[in-house]
């Protein structure tokens, strides 16, 4: 936890030193960068679809043979008390992060609050087992770097799969390894504790999809695109208005309203499980 402590506070301390105008010149020089790469932000919303669509069929496959098993497993087998535990436990890490992004952002009140979250689940919460800080009035504002990056002008990018890690975009792939900084796994030192914290996120994290992956089966024609849809509208709040409504297309597996409430894709927990 102290080396989580330090992450903020050394955020904070660049954040006090650079400025806001420093930050938005990091966007701009990123944005700039990805431009080259993906041409104007016209650039067609999923031009790696050919490849997109076989990672994804992996991730379909892994998810099904190893993760799906293993977490119904585990469902059936640990207690809903207790995985409600384990899962305010690593939103309890997640609000901390949240907490710097949003002072990143220069939205300060709100990254207060968010601090304020974690410091009262962290005390009154047993260490973060217990989401007392909602029940006060403290709602929780989920916020990574991909979000801090394009508060300060960088646009979302092409839509990309991962394997393992599921949906993606340009931004996002950018800010993932300072994100994965951020994850629960860092607070342990030990690297049989790192791997073991890791898949428990991963599992529980899964676990909490089980229901929602089963009721999606039989309503989308087309999955790949229902969750490309679903992660695009949700990913591009910051995105200015022409760009976000290339983000959300109006063809398709499914309408914007639907996919803005759609689950993550299963394989994707690991993605979830880094934030």
């Amino acid at each position: 936890m102290s080396r989580l402590i330090r992450w903020m506070a050394l955020l904070a301390l660049v954040l006090g030193l650079g400025g806001c105008q420093t930050m938005h010149g990091v966007g701009q020089k990123l944005q700039g960068a990805v431009d080259k790469v993906m041409g104007s932000k016209g650039q067609k919303l999923d031009p790696w679809e050919s490849w997109n669509r076989k990672v994804f069929a992996f991730n379909e496959k892994l998810d099904e043979n190893v993760l799906k098993p293993v977490a119904t497993a585990y469902s059936e087998v640990v207690p809903s008390p207790v995985r409600t535990g384990i899962g305010n436990f690593f939103g309890n890490i997640g609000d901390a992060w949240s907490a710097v992004n949003l002072m990143l952002q220069g939205r300060f009140k709100a990254g207060l609050e968010q601090g304020m979250r974690f410091a009262v689940n962290s005390t009154f919460g047993l260490v973060g087992l217990l989401d007392v800080a909602t029940e006060a009035g403290l709602e929780k504002n989920s916020q990574d770097f991909g979000k801090t990056l394009g508060k300060w002008g960088m646009g979302t990018g092409a839509y990309v799969v991962w394997p393992v890690f599921g949906p993606s975009s340009v931004r996002d792939s950018i800010a993932l390894p300072v994100d994965w900084q951020a994850s629960p796994a860092v607070v342990f030192d030990d690297g049989r504790k790192k791997v073991a914290i890791t898949a428990l996120n991963l599992v529980n994290t899964r676990a909490n999809f089980l229901r929602a992956g089963e009721m999606l089966e039989g309503i989308a024609l087309d999955k790949y695109t229902f969750y490309r849809d679903a992660y695009l509208q949700r990913r591009g709040s910051f995105d200015d208005d022409d760009e976000v409504e290339l983000l959300v297309p109006g063809s398709g597996a499914s309408a914007p309203e639907a996919a803005a409430s759609a689950p993550a894709e299963p394989a994707s927990a690991a993605s979830a499980a880094a934030r």
